[in-house]
């Protein structure tokens, strides 16, 4: 069995434009995210926990992308748009994965930042070697776990022959919807997982910011301020963005579905947002300008 991709295939003028714009998105941002986690790897004064999470985050990302879009490319140019049933879910659960373990890790690069404001005379001690490898190993079972689980939830559903999928890739509600028969325990799985990844990792960032900004206060000049504010600016604007789009995906009523715009949304946290890491962290962050600057050659 099978089913057929029907992503793009509204707009049949615009095939090749768009296979050269996500080409070229998707070439940048493997470049981008390969540059930032060599900086870090080659350079010392980066092997702090700050940027070895930003290092995983990035690997994570790549892998990410990975997940969909070289299928959604190939189906940009080929009039054969199916995937296997086996193959759907496979990308399901690497895409949900990864994307899972982008938001815990979101949150430990949170509570980094608390314990550096927070506790600076602590940070050493309380952000090891061992607790950082064991905050990301958290994230990333945290991830795959529940990734699973859903998976195996939504696959077990029956599937009548060929199906459409109204989307660039196999995402949750648009595989549901081309199953035979509806299956309510299904969606409150999945929307437990979404509470549990999404909003959980939001409000532990949430926390973490409470924490860092009542520290901020209590910094007697306006530099000091400035200066702790700015250590977490990057991270900030990478988590607006990231669960601006998730919750407006994966935290709504099932009444305000409109897959026609939820394919929009997607390709704006599947092609756009991984870009935007590697560019936030090397744009504002003097540590990664100087790494990128070394390994240019420039003094």
């Amino acid at each position: 069995m099978e089913f057929i991709l029907i992503g793009f295939s509204d707009f049949p003028d615009l095939q090749i434009p768009l296979f050269v714009f996500f080409s070229l998105t998707y070439l940048v941002t493997l470049t981008a995210n390969i540059l930032l986690m060599t900086v870090i790897r080659l350079h010392r004064h980066l092997h702090i926990p700050m940027y070895f999470f930003l290092s995983i985050l990035s690997f994570s990302e790549t892998c990410y992308t990975f997940s969909v879009i070289p299928k959604m490319l190939v189906n940009l140019v080929t009039e054969e748009k199916s995937i296997s049933f086996t193959g759907c879910a496979v990308q399901m659960f690497f895409f949900f994965g990864f994307g899972g373990t982008n938001c815990m890790l979101l949150a430990a690069m949170g509570y980094d930042r608390c314990v550096a404001i927070c506790k600076p005379l602590h940070y050493k001690v309380l952000m090891n070697d061992r607790a950082c490898s064991q905050l990301v190993a958290f994230a990333t079972m945290t991830g795959f776990t529940l990734s699973l689980i859903d998976t195996y939830f939504i696959f077990t559903l029956p599937f009548c022959g060929d199906k459409e999928i109204n989307h660039f890739f196999c995402d949750m509600a648009p595989v549901i919807q081309a199953a035979c028969t509806v299956n309510n325990g299904i969606e409150i799985a999945i929307f437990i997982f979404c509470i549990v990844v999404v909003f959980g990792s939001f409000l532990l960032i949430l926390l973490s910011y409470v924490l860092i900004f009542n520290a901020i206060l209590k910094i007697p000049s306006t530099e000091g301020k400035h200066k702790a504010f700015s250590t977490c600016a990057s991270h900030l604007t990478v988590v607006v963005v990231h669960f601006g789009c998730a919750s407006i995906i994966y935290l709504r009523p099932k009444s305000t579905y409109s897959l026609e715009q939820d394919t929009l949304i997607s390709v704006t946290y599947t092609v756009v947002t991984p870009l935007l890491n590697p560019v936030v962290y090397s744009l504002r962050n003097k540590d990664v300008q100087l790494g990128l600057q070394k390994g240019l050659g420039r003094k």
